[in-house]
């Protein structure tokens, strides 16, 4: 056998030996949810992504105070039988 075809068949071998190779890391990929899973963790990144945009929003655009009301007094008198004077 001479060198030429010894390098042919080498060279064959180691290509359809990688070409086995790659192709089966694909398959079990395949069946161990592979694409499923990188799918879902894009989706979840995008969500996080969005969450914070928006939360970023509510937080800059909520008002820190609702004006001058402080909360609720109790009030003294029964309003049914007297009405309070207006300030």
């Amino acid at each position: 056998m001479d060198i030429q075809k010894a390098a042919s068949i080498t060279t064959a071998t180691a290509v359809l030996g990688t070409g086995a190779f790659v192709g089966g890391n694909h398959q079990i990929d395949k069946m161990q949810g592979g694409p499923q899973k990188r799918e879902d963790a894009k989706i979840e990144a995008i969500r996080q992504v969005v969450r914070e945009e928006i939360y970023i929003q509510l937080v800059n655009n909520w008002p820190k105070s609702s004006g001058p009301v402080k909360g609720l007094t109790v009030p003294k008198q029964n309003y049914r039988e007297q009405v309070p004077p207006q300030q």
